[in-house]
């Protein structure tokens, strides 16, 4: 009767260890599924600041920085560390300024003068997109992109005001975003580049 329950007990530790093991695997393919972006980023389209488009996907390989910027904010300085980010990591980072006029309206000018304005003030040498929408029923399909979990692959946010951050990693894959008090500059961004 002892060998009987023995081997039973032995039986069941193997089923319990085969079935444990299984679970892990099951919930590791998971998480690599959930991680990967549902749409790839490459292919969404999206005009620079003369109207001329700009393929996302020549960028593959390195991360990119998206950030929603205006002329007339409070974060609007934020531009000078977005250019110094733009010029110490520029190797392995492409930093992405996107105009948007839907907070507060500090975004009014046209293409021009957004160029001039950054050029001027800042010195700005990165990328600059033509003004978009980033939420609401006009939202560009980029940030439709980075603030939907289902599209993303991985977080789902609301933007808030300008100079709210999104990073994305050398294949496309959503790494994290950053309200805007984030500075640029700051080790929560510097470390994941």
């Amino acid at each position: 009767m002892k060998k009987i329950i023995y081997f039973s007990f032995l039986c069941l530790l193997t089923i319990s260890c085969k079935n444990n093991a299984q679970e892990k695997k099951e919930a590791t393919n998971l998480k690599q599924t959930i991680m990967q972006p549902k749409t790839p980023i490459y292919t969404i389209a999206i005009n620079n600041l003369n109207g001329d488009p700009i393929n996302l996907a020549d960028y593959k390989g390195k991360k990119i920085l998206f950030v929603n910027v205006a002329s007339e904010c409070g974060f609007t300085p934020q531009y000078k560390d977005l250019q110094e980010l733009h010029k110490t990591y520029g190797e392995k980072l492409v930093v992405i300024g996107l105009p948007c006029n839907q907070f507060g309206e500090q975004e009014p000018g046209s293409a021009s003068e957004i160029q001039d304005f950054c050029s001027k003030n800042y010195g700005v040498e990165f990328l600059i997109t033509e003004k978009i929408d980033v939420k609401g029923a006009n939202q560009h399909s980029l940030y439709a992109w980075l603030t939907n979990k289902d599209l993303n692959g991985s977080k789902s946010s609301t933007v808030k005001w300008n100079f709210q951050k999104y990073l994305v990693d050398e294949q496309g894959n959503f790494i994290d975003f950053y309200y805007s008090i984030t500075n640029p500059l700051a080790t929560e961004i510097t470390s994941k580049i």
